[in-house]
């Protein structure tokens, strides 16, 4: 029975499944860390729970722009933006 199953699951066509499936729960689980960790809204401990809800805005500013959000603001919301340029801008 144990043989049936590996040989049904273990297949190299299957390989791509458990990597997209990897990526997913990879993501889900980093968002879920860093929301645990680092979100102003989230308090894990009983201390912090007692305080109710805080007016923080400098730690919810920070929060919210992170790293890859500041690196992104400034740049062209296009994958290959000189391509797109070369075949949608007249000369």
């Amino acid at each position: 029975m144990a043989s049936s199953a590996t040989s049904r699951w273990i297949r190299p066509e299957v390989f791509p499944l458990f990597a997209a499936m990897g990526v997913a729960v990879g993501i889900c689980g980093f968002q879920l860390i860093r929301n645990i960790t680092t979100n102003p809204e989230v308090r894990v401990s009983k201390e912090n729970r007692a305080a109710g809800v805080l007016d923080n805005f400098a730690e919810g500013e920070k929060y919210s722009e992170h790293g890859l959000r500041r690196f992104v603001r400034n740049k062209s919301p296009q994958i290959m933006p000189s391509i797109n340029g070369f075949f949608s801008d007249p000369n």
